[in-house]
């Protein structure tokens, strides 16, 4: 098996774990927002409720679709994408711990101090402007790819 077929089912397989990693983070955010709320009896509106749909979509599949993508071009291989999946791995997860520290907050009615509620506030703006970046590599690396001139 050349190395350049083993790296790119090393990435398929890689994005697929992300991929089920994501599925079941998700599914675990939508059974604790369920649990959590009724346990506090808690009606309101709550960032709870929108981890489940973010760890789904730009989790599951978001990873999912890339997988794709990669199984039917050398994507995974480049530079760029590999920089976009230690960021966006990094940052996508911090920013749903975020939303699950500030709906866990909500739900419980914690008072926050000012400092409490900024750093928190702090680190939820880091993970989008980290996720910011890391989808504007993936864009640049997709499009490398697609509009690459020497492709067959």
């Amino acid at each position: 098996m050349s190395t350049e077929k083993h790296t790119h089912i090393t990435t398929v397989k890689t994005l697929m774990t992300a991929s089920i990693i994501y599925f079941f983070c998700s599914m675990a955010g939508g059974v604790f927002y369920r649990e959590f709320t009724k346990l506090f009896d808690f009606t309101g509106k709550t960032t709870l409720g929108v981890i489940h749909g973010h760890l789904l979509v730009l989790g599951t599949f978001f990873f999912l679709l890339l997988a794709v993508l990669c199984k039917f071009t050398a994507l995974g291989d480049q530079k760029l994408f590999q920089k976009f999946f230690l960021i966006y791995n990094i940052a996508f997860p911090l920013m749903a711990v975020t939303l699950l520290i500030r709906g866990i907050v909500q739900v419980t009615g914690y008072p926050m101090t000012r400092m409490l509620n900024g750093m928190l506030s702090g680190f939820a703006g880091l993970s989008h402007i980290f996720l910011a970046v890391a989808l504007f590599l993936l864009l640049l690396a997709v499009k490398k790819e697609l509009c690459n001139e020497n492709a067959k």
